[in-house]
């Protein structure tokens, strides 16, 4: 199976367009080992022919138009994509806004959480993708299900969703229900275990509020883990001076500290440890800084765009 980081940065990207935090800054400037990311997508695939996303971007077309294995064949058809389906983690727009861009009619299959789907289905923008043609699919929590394509070929891939703590997406928030994560439900957030036969199986995870002891016993063994890396310290916008929210009120666990995804995850055996969706303050983006540093004494890697991963 492979996988390839095809979007590494949280929403906005790195550098977000109005950001002018030293990192974006330096990011624009071609600092070395300050790269760019786009907003955060993996892509999967257990022949290297077809592929299956995991979240569509704002920055598909960017994506992938810098990932050949997602263009049109030389000798396809006309009009073709080896993308034969996309798999919804939540509906944050920086995980279901790309739906838009594939709407040329090309068939693909969408699968999400029921919640997911009540909300692409409340929102009549997204008919642009025609169900006749892009089918939205259940994907059912604590079941592993092979991934189809609108033909109802099977990709060779097999998902597992899982909920997950975490948070409703901003747009849909509740502000009378602040006590209760401002109106989430099980469903808004999940994971996913994504494996093809009997291969090592990798675990996707790009949004996550805590770690539980039932999270932690359903990571245990995974050959491969790419988790929610949004923020180094929880109050890292506020000392940033850019923003007013922590990464908890974001609905995502912070790299560091004793209650951080680091000390959270220790002790597990996972094969391999990549943080992902890294919001443009994260520290981490310097390849240079001591946070990296501590991030890679502990075992873990920072994803980049067109990382690729064999499992």
């Amino acid at each position: 199976m492979r996988l390839k980081v095809i979007g590494s940065a949280a929403g906005g990207g790195f550098p977000q367009w109005n950001c002018n935090f030293r990192l974006s800054r330096a990011a624009r400037a071609g600092q070395p080992g300050v790269l760019p990311r786009t907003q955060s997508s993996l892509a999967a695939s257990a022949d290297g022919q077809g592929w299956v996303l995991f979240n569509a971007s704002p920055d598909i077309r960017e994506q992938i138009a810098r990932t050949p294995e997602l263009q049109p064949a030389p000798d396809a058809p006309l009009r073709s994509t080896p993308i034969r389906a996309v798999v919804l983690t939540n509906a944050d727009v920086d995980h279901v806004a790309g739906l838009l861009s594939l709407r040329e009619r090309e068939p693909f299959a969408v699968y999400a959480s029921q919640r997911v789907l009540e909300v692409l289905a409340a929102n009549s923008i997204f008919n642009v993708l025609d169900p006749k043609i892009v089918p939205r699919r259940l994907l059912p929590q604590d079941t592993a299900i092979p991934i189809r394509d609108a033909d109802d070929r099977d990709t060779g891939l097999t998902v597992e969703s899982f909920a997950v703590p975490g948070k409703i997406a901003l747009y849909l928030e509740d502000s009378t229900r602040a006590d209760a994560d401002f109106g989430s439900e099980e469903g808004d957030t999940i994971g996913v275990r994504i494996s093809a036969g009997s291969g090592p199986s990798a675990f996707y995870v790009p949004g996550c509020a805590r770690v539980d002891q039932r999270l932690r016993a359903r990571l245990d063994n995974a050959a491969c883990l790419l988790f929610d890396g949004t923020v180094f310290t929880d109050d890292e916008m506020l000392t940033a001076g850019v923003g007013q929210k922590t990464g908890r009120r974001m609905g995502h666990l912070a790299m560091s500290g004793e209650a951080g995804s680091i000390v959270a995850l220790a002790g597990l055996s996972i094969g391999r440890r990549v943080f992902v969706h890294i919001n443009n303050t994260n520290p981490a983006l310097d390849d240079a800084s001591p946070e990296r540093a501590a991030i890679a004494a502990a075992g873990w890697d920072v994803a980049h765009d067109g990382m690729e991963i064999v499992l």
